[in-house]
């Protein structure tokens, strides 16, 4: 470190790449001549960081980078967190540590960027009740299927559906001629885990309604069709900022709702949806827009009438994903402009 402390004092921009325990930094001056090319050992990283000067800080945005950026930032430095789906076109040949940081400063030293803005631990925490209900629901539909699966070999089936999937439960718990006993003991743990993830992901929902019904752009959003407290919450957690989006159909395109181009020579083809951005948004939207269309008959406000009418002539998935993009526009202009949905 003493053989470099002259050249600190003249670093303007750091690339790190994050690890769990030795990190890579790439430290240039104003003029882009690199000054420091190093590992760090997790231990070493923030007094490196002290004896530097403000500079502008680019890591990727990964699982730890957040917490990173919350450090960096208490020392004075500027944090920009970058999509690593920017990053990797710059990776030069063989992809290595060295090779990485390099990138990420080739990265950051590019104009019309979209950075991600550094969580607080609080916004974290929110999304984390969700990232941890989402998993007990895989784990939870991958103990249905199997408990469906394994049933099927003996003969006892039941109807498409997790309330359906109920009644083998009952069939276990209680015993049935057509289940041998053997059948019964194996079958009969999972069928308690089943019940175990009910209990933990209910409690979950709770916690986030509670949490949605105080929160005023969670209140907002909630007034759309087809989003509820799950879908609010995530939004407003996830969005945080809706400056930073151009635009309602900028925020659609994000989300991955919009037709996938492949364009040339000024002719436009369109195909299916891109998928890009946030898969857990993108789906509760679609799971939202799904429910609008099973209740469009009853309500008479425009979005059921366009939806109504585009099932004319659409397929309902197609419809539905539209209905998602759509839902998706109408959320970014509550959060905005700080309103609530009106059906006129």
């Amino acid at each position: 470190m003493s053989k470099l402390s002259p050249d600190l004092s003249s670093v303007t921009t750091v690339a790190v790449d994050l690890a769990k325990h030795v990190f890579q930094i790439h430290a240039t001056d104003s003029t882009g001549k690199v000054l420091v090319a190093k590992a760090l050992r997790r231990k070493d990283v923030l007094p490196f960081f002290a004896s530097l000067g403000p500079c502008h800080v680019g890591m990727e945005a990964c699982g730890s980078a957040h917490h990173w950026g919350r450090e960096l930032m208490a020392l004075g430095h500027e944090v920009k967190l970058i999509p690593p789906a920017y990053v990797k076109p710059f990776v030069k040949r063989q992809k290595n540590d060295k090779n990485d940081a390099a990138a990420i400063y080739e990265t950051l030293s590019r104009p019309g960027l979209r950075f991600v803005k550094v969580r607080s631990v609080a916004n974290q925490a929110v999304l984390m009740q969700h990232k941890a209900r989402e998993m007990l629901v895989q784990q939870r539909t991958q103990l249905l299927n199997g408990l469906r699966g394994h049933l099927a070999e003996i003969g006892v089936i039941a109807a498409q559906g997790t309330c359906n999937m109920r009644a083998l439960g009952s069939l276990i718990h209680e015993g049935h001629a057509d289940i041998p006993e053997a059948v019964r003991a194996s079958l009969l743990p999972m069928v308690a885990q089943i019940e175990h993830l009910d209990a933990a992901i209910k409690q979950i929902d709770g916690d986030i309604a509670c949490q949605a019904k105080a929160d005023p752009v969670s209140n907002r959003l909630m007034t759309i069709p087809g989003i509820g407290p799950i879908t609010a919450s995530a939004l407003a957690a996830t969005v945080g900022d809706p400056s930073s989006f151009s635009g309602p159909r900028e925020f659609a395109a994000f989300l991955g709702l919009v037709p996938r181009q492949n364009s040339s020579g000024g002719k436009t083809k369109l195909g299916p949806i891109t998928k890009m951005g946030n898969q857990y948004l993108r789906k509760l939207l679609v799971v939202g827009a799904h429910a609008v269309l099973v209740h469009q008959a009853r309500h008479s406000d425009p979005l059921r009438m366009w939806a109504r009418k585009l099932l004319e002539t659409k397929p309902f998935k197609l419809v539905a994903v539209a209905t998602a993009n759509k839902l998706a526009r109408m959320a970014f202009a509550l959060m905005s402009q700080k309103t609530r949905y009106t059906a006129a």
